[in-house]
């Protein structure tokens, strides 16, 4: 069993080790013995360690989630329903616990941390109405001749997930899946695995039979041994670009159904028009929440022609974002160099540090970068192309609406835009244009709520369809179309 864990507040405190739920058992992995240690990201320091599994342990949990689907997608809808109302309440009541888990282990200020937790219990919610959703259509298509569609399972199903939301993303992916009758393999971010424990020890607390989930602590070696194994019907994947086109390639050629959510880089339009002090606090929060660690953060601010009252007022608001308090750390020491190093090459290519956040000071030992703006930066410097993931906004300076769309075009990402304006006609203009998935008017972290779906185009998603919502339950179940006649009738059809 995996206890509560204890934290009421930042300070240090370490958690049970991440192992395998497998079979409705926990468990090491069956022959490595290699742990890493689970850093606590504000402190720099190790709060627990994690298994690393291997191919072998995949084929136990595929053995075990084998056995348990048969039972599970006997049940009906209704009575699968029942666990995801149990593990509802279990999150509400444990609310805060699960919220200071996220924070310890991910970095996110508390605030931060619950509203991850909140977004989670509406997919949760978003699960308990497939129910009255998921109805397969029936209609008489001939006389005394009907055809109905009925969604069923597909088996056994993985989904790999990353480490800027331990909580929320598994959940994009649980509830349909379980909703559809199959049983789920998860393989959290090696970083970030300890949300997954306490989701595991939560589902079961739900009453959900075992193997139904089950959960493989790991690295690449887990992910590949998912992607080959034929027992695995789908997969979910989200993380960076690089990763989820290989993953997708791979998964896709031993024949499974795969969605891969990739990394974004997206952009902010603010034109003349748009109101100052919206568009200000607003641009702050895209950019700077999570510590930018989100793939629908802002990255690139695309100013429009007079626009410097609106980003005077941006710096200034940025720079009342206190680390440690308003902003988390960086996750690991390898993204605190990499994001320092991209402000260092804009700066030296010309670009001007405007608000500086290089030497922002959180708990000594943790890893902390401050809101950073760089203004002045052309389409030639890696910041305003590449994907930074940190608190780091590129202001790029246009002269025309026309060249802003332009320049989000020509990325080859394609997860979200925002533009701010007062003008409907801007609005409609630029929705209608730009190159993404999920789009925003004066809200520029434009991330879908239940029912609708969250997915983007282009470089940011590989495969069809969205992860949440309807298309997500879609992706995880499979159509069987029944055509039914019970009675001779008198006229003849071509069904006859």
């Amino acid at each position: 069993m995996i206890p509560p864990f204890s934290a009421k507040n930042y300070d240090l405190t370490s958690f049970a080790p991440a192992r395998n739920f497998i079979g409705g058992e926990w468990r090491d992995p069956l022959t490595s013995t290699h742990r890493m240690d689970v850093i606590n990201p504000r402190h720099g320091k190790a709060m627990s360690t994690v298994t690393m599994s291997g191919a072998d342990d995949v084929v136990a949990a595929v053995k075990a989630a084998s056995a348990a689907v048969a039972e599970w997608r006997g049940w009906p809808m209704r009575e699968r329903a029942q666990v995801l109302y149990k593990l509802r309440e279990l999150m509400l009541t444990n609310i805060d616990e699960l919220a200071w888990l996220v924070c310890h282990e991910n970095g996110k200020v508390f605030g931060e941390a619950k509203a991850e937790v909140e977004k989670g219990i509406e997919c949760v919610e978003y699960g308990c109405s497939l129910p009255n959703l998921a109805a397969g259509n029936q209609l008489e298509v001939s006389r005394g001749v009907s055809c109905e569609v009925v969604y069923e399972p597909l088996g056994v199903v993985a989904g790999v997930t990353p480490f800027n939301f331990p909580l929320m993303v598994p959940l994009w992916m649980l509830p349909q899946a379980l909703m559809g009758g199959n049983a789920f393999i998860l393989k959290p971010s090696e970083q970030v695995p300890l949300s997954s424990l306490r989701l595991a020890q939560l589902l079961s607390e739900s009453g959900l039979p075992k193997g139904v989930f089950s959960l493989v602590q790991g690295g690449r070696e887990v992910v590949e041994a998912l992607c080959d194994h034929p027992g695995v019907k789908a997969f979910g994947f989200v993380g960076s670009t690089r990763v989820g086109k290989a993953v997708y390639g791979r998964a896709s050629m031993q024949g499974k159904r795969a969605l891969c959510l990739g990394g974004a880089k997206n952009h902010l339009l603010v034109v003349p028009d748009a109101d100052p002090e919206l568009t200000a606090e607003n641009v702050v929060a895209s950019f700077v929440g999570c510590a930018g660690q989100r793939c629908m953060a802002a990255s690139v601010l695309i100013a429009v022609g007079e626009v410097d009252h609106i980003l005077k007022s941006v710096r200034e608001k940025a720079a009342k974002i206190v680390a440690g308090k308003d902003l988390g750390p960086i996750t690991s020491a390898a993204s605190l160099e990499r994001i320092r190093g991209y402000i260092d090459q804009a700066e030296k290519q010309g670009a001007k540090v405007v608000l500086d956040g290089r030497s922002a000071e959180g708990v000594i030992g943790g890893y902390w970068v401050g809101p950073t703006i760089l203004d002045g930066v052309t389409m030639d410097m890696p910041a305003a192309t590449e994907e930074i993931f940190g608190p780091v906004l590129s202001v790029v300076r246009v002269g025309t609406l026309e060249q802003a769309i332009e320049i989000e075009n020509a990325s080859p990402y394609g997860n979200a835009s925002c533009v701010y304006t007062t003008s409907g006609d801007v609005a409609r203009r630029v929705i209608a244009r730009v190159d993404a998935g999920m789009c925003g008017v004066n809200v520029g972290v434009p991330v879908p709520r239940e029912p609708f779906g969250f997915g983007g185009w282009n470089d940011s998603l590989f495969g069809h369809g969205n992860i949440t919502g309807w298309d997500g339950y879609r992706f995880w179940t499979r159509q069987r179309k029944v055509t039914s006649k019970w009675a001779v009738q008198k006229d003849a059809t071509w069904m006859s």
